[in-house]
């Protein structure tokens, strides 16, 4: 069975008896599950360190080499240990059982993804991964069109491919078109050029290096995912600047501005980001000064809009330069677009269809275009997390559904945060919450002490001493009544506490903060 994911299908898990196909080059591995992994970006890896502890670490990790870099470390930061990790290349053959995989080079916006061209009992799947068809990649490495032809040849009974550009017409401009748009920048920049990028788009770390070796500055890197992902491509090979035109952070005093660009984190207007203290003054090296230029070199993901736009005017209000991608040429998507994935369909000529890595609207729309080239209407399916495609030599259909969802990583804990625990603190971040205490006698529940109330993020503004007199009369009043009816059970008290205060704070307030009653015998 394959199983339909609406976001990314990224790595795949096996555990039958081994088998091989004695007329390809193959690497054999030990008769255990194995996790693939297609790509080294944050949504293809992230989840692994908790993945692999919950298997015990037994499996091993197979990808390419720059995503076990990434990886390794990391395995490092969380602690993982024992990790087994074996590199695959594009154009090699993998056994795991009685799956083959086959890894096919596709470009995408970090270096060595590959496709997954998946060899099962029943026929052959093709995985895109993600990707884009660039002809002129900035590391040289072409999509490998002729062994995605070849596995078209040979019969494809499932394509599951990148629906992120669904979308968008045309094809996806090349990203060296990016690195001239960068080197026009750098060249008319007076002061210091800040750049913001993903970490993991190393290509694009590599053209900002580039720019800035060419037009004689010194690359300073800032943000701890961004010095990591630069450590590990340097000294994998990936990244190409010279230790003489790196600097650190805490040693720019010495150059001046026009000396240096700052290639950091914060794209995305994370509020901690090496950017975003950069925006609010609060960063330890560098503080924005007017006349400062800055890249944003990335499109928001879905979501991230909001936290862009406040960054943007932050750093406008502390008096750079901004060039972002709504009113420059400074960033091209790594995912390819409407022509590109008719091109995939047509190359691969899939029985059945599956678009993956999307939206729902974005499934929707590659379904259309898969429509468009002659895949039957019947042979593409767009399905939910957690509903499986069941395929047979000759047929496709959707089973029942499996359990699926979210698992939440809260400090060190994963898994445990509970539906219940997530309503309250939207409800505390909304509405605030309120603390009533209250003494009663336990004999015949009589008040023995006025009701005490402590409020936190309730928006009353300041504390109105009538206001909190006529809730402590409420609250009296609740109390008065179930002292009448002769009740002194702690639990009844509290609810009757709860439900008083709650519809005062309604009436006064429009709001309903999490209550919370402290009732003590005496």
């Amino acid at each position: 069975a394959v199983r339909g994911r609406g976001t990314g299908s990224d790595a795949a898990v096996c555990d039958v008896p081994a088998s091989r196909e004695e007329t390809d080059p193959v690497h054999d591995v030990a008769q255990l599950p194995g996790l693939l992994g297609a790509g080294g970006h944050e949504d293809h890896v992230g989840a692994l360190p908790f993945l692999l502890n919950d298997l015990e670490k037994t499996v091993p990790v197979l990808g390419t080499r720059l995503t076990l870099g990434l990886v390794s470390a990391k395995f490092e930061e969380r602690g993982v240990g024992g990790a087994k990790l074996r590199e695959v290349e594009a154009g090699q053959h993998v056994n795991l059982g009685l799956f083959g995989f086959d890894f096919i080079a596709v470009n995408h916006s970090i270096p060595d993804g590959v496709a997954l061209s998946i060899r099962t009992p029943v026929g052959n799947i093709l995985h895109t991964g993600d990707f884009k068809f660039d002809q002129t990649p900035i590391d040289g490495r072409a999509t490998d069109f002729a062994a995605l032809t070849k596995a078209g040849q040979k019969g494809v009974l499932l394509l599951m491919s990148d629906s992120t550009n669904a979308e968008r017409p045309g094809i996806v401009r090349p990203e060296a078109e990016v690195g001239r748009k960068l080197r026009q920048i750098f060249a008319e920049a007076d002061q210091r050029i800040i750049v913001a990028s993903f970490a993991s788009h190393i290509h694009r770390i590599q053209q900002v290096c580039d720019a800035a070796v060419g037009c004689g500055r010194k690359v300073v890197v800032t943000g701890r995912s961004m010095i990591q992902n630069v450590r590990i491509s340097r000294e994998l090979g990936y990244l190409d600047i010279s230790d003489d035109d790196l600097r650190d952070a805490y040693d720019i005093g010495g150059l001046a501005p026009e000396k240096i660009v700052v290639l950091s984190t914060g794209s995305q207007g994370e509020p901690l980001s090496a950017l975003a203290r950069m925006a609010n003054a609060e960063h330890k090296t560098v503080v924005i000064q007017e006349g400062d230029t800055v890249v944003i070199s990335a499109a928001p993901v879905p979501g991230n809009e909001k936290a862009v736009s406040r960054v943007i005017n932050r750093l406008f209000k502390a008096g750079a330069d901004v060039f972002h991608r709504s009113i420059s040429d400074v960033h091209v998507s790594g995912h390819g677009a409407a022509e590109e994935l008719k091109m995939m369909i047509n190359l691969t000529r899939p029985r059945y269809f599956m678009p993956i890595h999307g939206e729902t609207r974005h499934l929707r729309a590659h379904a259309l275009l898969a429509e468009e080239v002659g895949i039957p209407a019947d042979h593409v399916f767009v399905l939910e997390n957690g509903s499986p495609l069941e395929l047979t030599p000759e047929t496709a259909r959707v089973g029942k559904p499996v359990p699926s969802g979210v698992v939440y990583v809260d400090g060190l804990r994963v898994g445990d945060v509970s539906s219940v625990v997530l309503r309250d603190r939207k409800v505390l971040s909304q509405d605030g919450f309120v603390t009533v205490m209250v003494a009663i006698d336990r004999h015949d529940g009589s008040i023995t002490s006025e009701p005490e109330l402590v409020m936190r993020g309730v928006a009353l503004g300041d504390p109105d001493p009538d206001l909190l007199a006529e809730a402590r009369r409420r609250l009296a009043k609740a109390l008065e009544k179930t002292a009448s009816e002769g009740v002194t059970d702690r639990s009844v008290v509290e609810r009757a506490l709860k439900d008083s205060l709650s519809s005062f704070m309604w009436e006064r307030s429009r709001s309903r903060p999490i209550i919370i009653p402290v009732v003590m015998e005496v």
